[in-house]
């Protein structure tokens, strides 16, 4: 059974979830190799099943994960490949009624997005907001029992068959992390708060040798949306660098769930796709820290899978890969009954990225 909070099958609407917020529908991305991102994502245990007529927008699918790959030349997709590279250029919240959310966002302060034609829907779709760092924040009730978004796309023949072949076992969008400016977290956690009632969830100040980072995680009223913000405390932090790159703010990391994460990794491990190194002494310190964890030590330091809870808790799972569409990585997770976001993991991460950063030279540490 999935261990992970699942929305339920239609949002009820009520002053705690004032626009029926039910779950995450799709992540877009765009890039000046398209075909490139594809074949990637597909590496990862994805499935093209549908391609968008109107615009060439593809349509990849594991579990309940919706990826989209927009391949269009021209509109909002193409200018924000031209502006950020590869890039995630937009996402898209269920609710049990769009239009009703949509004129209720706009009621509470979230701006129209304007120039994008309907984006990767196309066919003028016009319920989609500004969302983080000039991406598109769609509005979709086209899910469940009121049918599919993907209905008037293309079918790929033999896609059900195909993905049940590829999969390596992610079913479910955990979560994503938007980087912001700094002095921008509070603007962030304001928008998703006063418009779509989320709460704050967790608070993280991590420090490494020569930078530090602020983390503010939300989660939406239907509990299954769930957006950690991040902010550098320093010019010279990995944040920094994500929107030196990026050349702005936007999405840093999707996390994918799965119900056996050695499998999955080791599989995608296989297909070739690269996975961020830990320090060697992490792995030494588990039983300590965890004592009774249960889990195999040495396969976890095999594969640099990372373990966090406590026995109130529950325990969760997690690894993250290299850099895969420009600076945004994903993120591999396993919940068992943990639900929050592997904070004791926090500073193991940041500790790899920033050894990383002082060995390409991008940030000096005395000897």
């Amino acid at each position: 059974m999935h261990d992970a909070p699942q929305s339920e099958a239609a949002a009820r609407l009520d002053k705690e979830n004032p626009l029926g917020v039910d779950g995450f529908e799709f992540v877009e991305f765009t890039g000046p190799d398209p075909a490139a991102m594809v074949s990637r994502l597909e590496l990862m245990g994805f499935t093209r099943t549908h391609v968008n007529p109107a615009n060439d927008v593809v349509r990849l699918k594991q579990g309940d994960i919706t990826l989209l790959v927009n391949q269009s030349p021209k509109g909002q997709a193409a200018a924000f490949s031209t502006d950020h590279g590869p890039s995630a250029n937009g996402m898209a919240f269920r609710v049990t009624d769009a239009k009703a959310a949509y004129e209720g966002a706009v009621a509470r302060g979230a701006r129209p997005a304007e120039g994008h034609d309907g984006g990767a829907l196309g066919g003028g779709y016009s319920y989609i907001l500004q969302g983080i760092g000039g991406s598109l924040l769609y509005i979709i009730d086209q899910y469940g029992e009121q049918g599919s978004l993907y209905d008037g796309w293309n079918e790929i023949e033999g896609w059900e068959e195909a993905e049940r072949k590829n999969s390596v076992g992610l079913f479910m969008l955990d979560h994503l992390t938007h980087n912001v400016r700094r002095g921008e977290m509070r603007t962030w956690s304001g928008f998703y708060g006063d418009v779509f009632n989320f709460e704050e969830q967790k608070y993280f100040n991590i420090k490494g040798k020569a930078t530090g980072l602020l983390s503010q995680a939300m989660i939406a009223p239907d509990r299954a949306i769930r957006i950690p913000l991040n902010e550098s405390q320093d010019e010279n932090s990995q944040i920094e660098e994500f929107l030196r790159r990026y050349n702005g703010e936007g999405i840093q990391h999707i996390a994918l769930a799965t119900d056996d994460i050695f499998e999955t990794v080791e599989e995608m491990k296989r297909r070739g796709i690269p996975f961020q190194d830990t320090i060697d002494t992490y792995f030494d310190l588990i039983d300590k820290r965890l004592p009774g964890h249960g889990h195999d030590v040495a396969r976890m330091r095999l594969n640099r899978i990372l373990i966090d809870g406590s026995d109130e808790d529950g325990l969760l799972l997690q690894i993250f890969t290299q850099d895969t569409f420009g600076p945004i990585f994903f993120e591999i997770i396993q919940r068992k009954g943990n639900q929050a976001f592997g904070e004791g993991n926090f500073q193991a991460l940041f500790d790899s990225i920033e050894l990383d950063q002082i060995r390409r030279g991008v940030i000096k540490v005395d000897a």
